[in-house]
């Protein structure tokens, strides 16, 4: 194994990125621990779990701690996974808590305490300012976070420059993330709503040409594993982008699913965005289910994200082996094999006919 005696830590280390990352350097390195506020369901094997709360100054020093006395003072890569987010919209001061001030946290104990050889900040691609369909976004595009989640990143991103001293710093800033199963929150509610003929499935709000770049964890472990391994081969300070090259757009996106769904294509309809923003507000003050959708993502429906991997695969040696094109049949696969339990597993509130046993109907019948 490389780095006999060296730490890799990962933080964030029982989420589903942490969990697969810790798993891959276990397989490279001998000293592979982790860091989070509560165990992994899965123990990884061979991997020691710390529990740490990042907001936290006592934990995060006790964390610490405890790393220096069972597994010693050399770091040779941090994994910094750990970070919030969710899609309502909003500056949660959690943004500030846990991504912000526990990354500075984290970087002073690490920096004062600890020989560390790399810093890997798991960032995002929605750092930048959308692009427009036939441009590509390269890492000297222009910063422009246009909601709380990327914003935080922005945030972060400046502190680690300022916070790193001598600590060299990757700035890996990372696609939407799926797998063969989607654990997507926004494919998987795209796929829910085409699978339950919604109306909403026949609707958008921005240009259909426009996408994202997504890319599939297994890439991405790939490229935190490259990014580790070179550790002593890349600049100081470094950002690099992950993703597909291959852009879908939301329109190819749709007729494809609801052709491996329900055997047709059917048409997407534009809506223009004040009239959909006002059918998002009201859906989100309904009683029920708290709806996917929210005022704030009709403003982004327009947001293009297609990226250059020139760097990536440069400094890295990297670039992604699957496509989400060649996914989204595994994807769909898995919810016709198991309706129920793919629901359950993406976070979904099943419909009720699910529940009573009941599938939508398939290709070739009556609604088809």
């Amino acid at each position: 194994m490389s780095g006999a005696g060296d730490i890799v830590l990962v933080t964030g280390a029982s989420g589903r990125i942490g969990t697969a990352v810790m798993r891959r350097l276990r397989q490279r390195f001998d000293n592979v621990v982790g860091f989070d506020r509560e165990a992994p369901a899965v123990p990884q094997p061979g991997c020691e779990f710390i529990p740490v709360d990042v907001t936290s100054d006592a934990s995060v020093s006790e964390g610490l701690r405890v790393l220096g006395e069972h597994h010693g003072h050399r770091v040779a890569s941090v994994v910094h996974l750990a970070a919030y987010y969710d899609f309502s919209g909003d500056r949660h001061p959690l943004y500030e808590q846990v991504t912000v001030e526990g990354t500075r946290r984290l970087l002073r104990g690490l920096r004062d305490g600890f020989e560390v050889r790399q810093f890997v900040f798991a960032s995002t691609m929605l750092v930048h300012a959308p692009g427009e369909p036939g441009l590509y976004l390269t890492e000297e595009s222009p910063i422009g976070p246009t909601w709380a989640y990327p914003e935080s990143k922005v945030r972060t991103e400046a502190l680690i420059r300022e916070e790193r001293g001598d600590v060299p710093a990757v700035f890996l800033r990372i696609a939407g993330v799926y797998d063969d199963a989607c654990h997507s929150p926004p494919l998987a509610h795209q796929i829910q709503r085409i699978y339950e003929r919604q109306l909403a499935g026949h609707l958008y709000s921005g240009e259909t040409a426009h996408g994202q770049s997504f890319i599939h964890l297994d890439d991405l472990v790939d490229a935190f594993e490259a990014t580790v391994l070179r550790r002593d081969e890349l600049p100081e300070q470094v950002a690099i982008l992950l993703g597909e090259p291959q852009t879908l757009s939301y329109d190819e996106l749709q007729h494809t699913l609801f052709r491996l769904i329900h055997g047709n294509s059917r048409e997407t309809h534009d809506v223009p965005g004040p009239i959909a923003k006002v059918g998002a507000w009201i859906q989100d003050h309904l009683p029920g289910q708290d709806p996917f959708i929210k005022p704030w993502m009709i403003d982004r429906a327009n947001d293009h994200y297609a990226l250059d991997i020139s760097r990536a695969r440069t400094l890295l040696g990297w670039e992604p082996r699957r496509s989400l094109h060649d996914t989204l049949p595994k994807m769909v696969a898995a919810l016709q094999a198991d309706p129920l339990a793919w629901y359950r597993d993406n976070g979904l509130e099943p419909p009720r006919s699910l529940r009573d046993g009941e599938h939508p109907k398939q290709p070739g019948d009556a609604r088809s």
